[in-house]
């Protein structure tokens, strides 16, 4: 590889972030502008912030690497994506969130929640999960980068860690979400011909769609012996019913992640961002095409290199690279594509990484700076605000500390705990961290984001019980059941001697949000029969156009 070029190129794909970045800066100039991109991003734009933001290195090379050793069952997480993360999303969340986020002029997803239910405590609480909840998923995707940035630019490791945290908190800290949306823009496109080459290719080398997904199913004597034993069946079938691979991939890897993105914080405030209901239609399409390209391409591609490697060097493809799932990918680039594809890849998984940091440091910032600092001013409520004011306060200007506004210093705080614990935590701890974030934002607030969108008798109790009754039992089962998390924490061993408190199928292998999501809901529904309805003001405010078609 001539790491000359390789250099170049990077230099300029920074160099173009940080023009970006800077045209984004020229463009902030108040709350709403930081916080929600002035609400008239256009479609494009939205859709691929969205879904890069969606997509991960992890996704890429991680899942990709999944699929790679157990085959394309994980296809079913891409149709879930587009079913429930796109069109479902967009369609029923998106348009609700857009108009009832306007109405309130909240600025975040917790002040969303909070102003909705009039309840400060709600918004305080929401923002305090996000900022302590996100950290850990924050600093394993920029461990992820700097790791790939040492591999590919023979960078120090500290020193990779440290450039990129510096060169996304430059446009995040100044360009807010908008900043943070252009860059995206930038890095899903580069994301997307990436991967859309890299799958036109993989079925080129292996003589067409037919004849490679041919030979893979034709390859099921080779499928690897641990799979089979947990219920696997081939490369191109499904494992068999409620086996232990069963459960783990429909619960976890399947609805886990395919309905956990409904209530992804930095997702859901991207509805808020567009001025009508048509820019949304006009993304969804985008949106779905990205979706479907770049997660499809890594699952099938992970699949297919088995064929790959068998015919070219006798070994499937976990065996080609000794084991490790998260080699599969990169592997089979490096060693079947050309040397200037190579470059593309590695810049398609540095900008997939960097859209995923970019928007978890503008959510943990704004969550510290904005939600749980300022909760306490009366923001989390609406109570004594005309609508004229409410509008009137999303284009106020930041409260300041000195030179810089109170979000800032959150996001310049959540870029250095990032950088603490991406010093401290071990490799191994990337999909810990990730599990744990999605099941306890999909516990926490998918029922209350429900509530809070399509039922009008929820009450402010019945939402507060349902967001604890969500996360406790998200972080019970995380500690003590879920063999995946309570193994690698290892506080449940340290507490009563085993790594489990359920050690039999399968109990153990259910991922946390199929138990928690249900508690959640069936609290909320419960508390807020029993408690007095919502003030109809707020009711009117709040889903004012929502029924007429109002745009």
């Amino acid at each position: 590889m001539d790491y000359f070029i390789l250099g170049i190129v990077f230099i300029i794909y920074f160099l173009m972030v940080g023009y970006v970045g800077y045209l984004a800066w020229k463009r902030t100039n108040s709350s709403e502008d930081f916080m929600v991109a002035g609400r008239q991003t256009h479609p494009y734009i939205m859709a691929l912030s969205y879904g890069a933001t969606f997509i991960s290195t992890a996704a890429i090379v991680g899942f990709g690497g999944v699929a790679g050793k157990y085959g394309m069952g994980i296809l079913w997480l891409a149709f879930l994506n587009i079913l429930i993360g796109i069109f479902i999303a967009f369609v029923f969340f998106g348009k609700r969130t857009r108009k009832m986020g306007k109405n309130l002029g909240s600025l975040t997803f917790p002040e969303f929640l909070g102003r909705r239910f009039d309840s400060k405590f709600l918004q305080f609480f929401s923002g305090v999960l996000i900022f302590c909840a996100m950290p850990i998923y924050a600093a394993v995707v920029l461990i992820g980068a700097a790791r790939f940035m040492e591999s590919s630019l023979m960078l120090d490791f500290n020193v990779a860690l440290l450039v990129l945290a510096i060169v996304i908190c430059g446009y995040v800290l100044f360009g807010g979400l908008r900043g943070v949306m252009y860059t995206d823009a930038l890095q899903g496109s580069i994301m997307f011909v990436g991967m859309l080459i890299l799958l036109i290719f993989i079925y080129w080398v292996l003589g067409g769609v037919t004849e490679a997904n041919t030979a893979l199913t034709n390859m099921a004597h080779l499928y690897p012996a641990d799979a089979l034993a947990e219920g696997g069946t081939g490369w191109t079938s499904f494992p068999k019913f409620a086996s232990p691979f069963w459960w783990s991939l429909v619960t976890t890897t399947i609805m886990g992640v395919g309905i956990g993105a409904l209530a992804q914080p930095q997702l859901a405030v991207r509805f808020m961002t567009v001025k009508s209901d048509k820019e949304l239609h006009r993304s969804l399409l985008i949106g779905a095409i990205f979706i479907f390209v770049m997660t499809g391409s890594a699952y099938v591609v992970g699949s297919l290199c088995n064929v790959y490697f068998y015919q070219n060097f006798g070994q499937i493809a976990i065996d080609f690279v000794g084991g490790n799932m998260d080699s599969i990918i990169p592997t089979f680039i490096s060693t079947a594509l050309p040397e200037w594809f190579v470059y593309i890849f590695l810049l398609s998984l540095l900008a997939a990484a960097m859209s995923t940091l970019s928007s978890q440091y503008h959510t943990q910032g704004t969550a510290l700076g904005h939600d749980i600092a300022d909760a306490f001013k009366n923001r989390g409520t609406t109570e004594g605000f005309t609508d004229e004011e409410l509008k009137a306060s999303a284009t106020n200007k930041e409260t300041r500390i000195g030179f810089i506004s109170v979000s800032q210093l959150g996001i310049l705080i959540a870029v250095v705990l990032s950088l603490i614990i991406g010093l401290s935590l071990p490799g191994s701890i990337v999909a810990l961290g990730t599990s744990l974030f999605m099941g306890l934002c999909a516990a926490a607030f998918l029922p209350v984001y429900c509530a809070a969108l399509f039922w009008k008798r929820a009450t402010k109790q019945g939402a507060l019980a349902g967001f604890f009754a969500g996360t406790l039992t998200s972080l019970f089962l995380l500690v003590f059941v879920f063999k995946k998390t309570a193994t690698g924490l290892g506080i449940c061993k340290f507490i009563f001697g085993v790594d489990m408190l359920i050690n039999a199928m399968p109990w153990y292998t259910i991922d946390v949000m199929i138990f928690a999501i249900p508690v959640s809901a069936i609290v909320l529904v419960v508390v807020s029969l029993l408690t007095q309805p919502m003030d109809e003001k707020i009711l009117n405010r709040s889903f004012k156009g929502l029924d007429d078609g109002a745009k």
